[in-house]
């Protein structure tokens, strides 16, 4: 089982659930899949196994002894990473997107293509939990290619856990692709009802069962709860808004290591979750 761990904004608690989720399940493959700023070591400190892995993505790159400057790869190209000058072809390499289409459609044959760097891969053992994480480099626009790289490596076997990036824009959508089940995590504010209403376009866009966490529960109001009993979401959890907590995040402690007794919030959200799914 592939479960996604999202959010329609940042700050909701989103990494938070997902270390802690998964130290209750034990044996998973944990994936850090907000590349841009991933943190999940932070909080799930383990041994690195293997060198750093480097990821790159094709872009094109034109022989100008057989370039004509007949402009069809620009034409071609959706994302406009070509373009043709005076009869010869630029190359702006941070916008492509690597589909191998402007190779296809030269009819010269004056383009190949060469590997451009965007990040690393890295993955560690912390206990029974694999820790996969992407880093985008300084500079890089376009954290997908990374991300789907990172869950190139889910494991054919047993359960996996996505931490996504923020928001709902194409990183969050690239991560929560092929996944079993999201749990959004959200908090009880004006603020987090209406992120919270963007997820949950983008999840039912992709036709993905999900549930609800709401994190800090008691410190707003019950606008999330009414939502979520108006649009038929399950409530997965609610994480009261506990001082101790918050602490804990600032010494970058899990949750059920620093305060045991919220072990058992985490394993009733893996055993609801695994319902949902099941349902």
């Amino acid at each position: 089982m592939i479960i996604a761990i999202a959010s329609g904004k940042g700050g909701t608690g989103k990494t938070t659930v997902a270390a802690n989720l998964a130290c209750v399940h034990g044996a998973v493959t944990l994936l850090d899949c907000d590349v841009e700023e991933p943190n999940v070591h932070l909080f799930l400190k383990g041994t690195p196994d293997g060198e750093p892995q480097e990821v790159s993505i094709l872009v094109p790159e034109v022989d100008e002894a057989h370039c004509d400057g007949c402009g069809e790869c620009a034409n071609f190209c959706e994302y406009k990473a070509l373009a043709v000058l005076d009869k010869r072809v630029l190359v702006f390499k941070d916008m492509c997107h690597g589909c191998g289409g402007c190779a296809r459609v030269c009819p010269q044959n004056a383009i190949s293509e060469k590997p451009n760097r965007i990040g690393i891969l890295t993955s560690a053992r912390v206990g029974d939990i694999t820790l996969v994480q992407g880093r985008l480099d300084v500079g890089v626009a376009m954290a997908p290619p990374l991300i789907r790289a990172v869950k190139a490596l889910i494991p054919a076997q047993g359960d996996a856990i996505l931490d996504a990036p923020p928001g709902t824009s194409c990183p969050m959508v690239a991560t929560l692709r092929e996944a079993d089940f999201v749990v959004l995590v959200t908090e009880p504010t004006p603020f987090g009802l209406h992120d919270l209403r963007l997820a949950v376009a983008v999840v039912r866009e992709l036709d993905i069962p999900c549930g609800v966490v709401i994190n800090r529960a008691g410190s707003g109001d019950d606008s999330v709860t009414a939502y979520c009993r108006d649009e038929k979401i399950p409530l997965l959890a609610e994480i009261p808004d506990d001082r101790r907590v918050a602490e804990a995040y600032s010494r970058g402690e899990l949750m059920v290591d620093a305060l045991p007794e919220y072990r058992a919030v985490f394993e009733a959200l893996y055993s609801e979750v695994k319902g949902e799914e099941k349902a």
